[in-house]
C-alpha cells in the first residue's frame, strides 16, 4: 500500500510540471526592446536588447524576479530569446553576463554571436 502512494506522488509532481511547462510563455516584447517571460501569466522575468553594430542586436541584461530566482528561470528565458534569435538569424552581441556564461555551457548557440 505504501508503494502505491509514493508512485501516486510522484505521478501527481510530474502532471504538475506538465501544467507548468504548459503555462511558460516568452515574447519578444518589441515596443519595450525586450523579451517577456510569463509563468502562469504572471511576468517573471525580461531579457532586455537594443541595436548594436552591423544589424547585430545586444542583448543587454536578464533580469528574474526575486522570489522566482534560482529556480532556472533565467535560463528558460534566455534558451527562448536564442532560439527566437535563430529563427530570424539574428547576430547577437552577449553584453549581459548571464547570457555569456549560458553560452559558454550551451556552445551550439554561439554560431548566433556577432563576429
Amino acid at each position: 500500500m505504501h508503494h502505491t502512494s509514493r508512485g501516486h506522488a510522484s505521478a501527481e509532481s510530474a502532471q504538475t510540471q506538465v501544467d507548468l511547462a504548459a503555462t511558460v510563455r516568452i515574447e519578444d516584447n518589441a515596443a519595450h526592446n525586450r523579451f517577456d517571460l510569463f509563468v502562469a501569466d504572471e511576468l517573471i522575468g525580461i531579457l532586455g536588447y537594443r541595436d548594436a553594430d552591423d544589424g547585430a542586436i545586444a542583448f543587454m541584461h536578464t533580469v528574474v524576479k526575486e522570489e522566482f530566482g534560482d529556480s532556472g528561470w533565467a535560463g528558460v528565458l534566455v534558451r527562448g530569446a536564442l532560439n527566437t534569435a535563430q529563427d530570424r538569424g539574428w547576430s547577437i552581441v552577449p553584453i549581459c553576463t548571464y547570457v555569456r556564461r549560458y553560452l559558454a555551457r550551451n556552445p551550439e548557440y554561439l554560431g548566433l554571436v556577432a563576429d
